[in-house]
């Protein structure tokens, strides 16, 4: 089974950032898109940053301009940044792994076979 482990949530102020990561260990695998996604209480995931094994990116509408994901293929760790942070952004976050090739990177939850437990982010006002 495919583990990949989220961290670098936590509290933050409007306006704030903070950076996630994604490990995977000996379960990386630079052939598959990765991407992350988010989920609030009470509303559905959401997919927020996708990116292919060309490191082409994709964003959702309420995260652009203001989140990156990027990645080390060397570490084996995917990354989001998120800079000017709102309240709206207060989710647990998950990071995922394709297992299709090719892969576009979007961002609906089935394209996606393995996914981390989430990290926390809170943004307060």
């Amino acid at each position: 089974q495919v583990r990949l482990v989220e961290s670098g949530g936590g509290s933050a102020q409007a306006g704030g950032s903070l950076r996630l990561s994604c490990t995977a260990g000996k379960y990386w695998n630079a052939d598959y898109c990765m991407a992350w996604f988010r989920q609030a209480p009470g509303k559905e995931r959401e997919g927020v940053a996708g990116i292919t094994v060309t490191n082409r990116t994709t964003y959702g509408d309420s995260v652009k301009g203001r989140f990156t994901i990027s990645k080390d293929n060397a570490k084996k760790i995917l990354y989001l940044q998120m800079n000017s942070l709102k309240p709206d952004d207060t989710a647990m976050y998950y990071c995922a792994r394709g297992t299709s090739v090719p892969c576009s990177g979007g961002l609906l939850s089935s394209q996606y076979t393995y996914w981390g437990q989430g990290t926390q982010v809170t943004v307060s006002s």
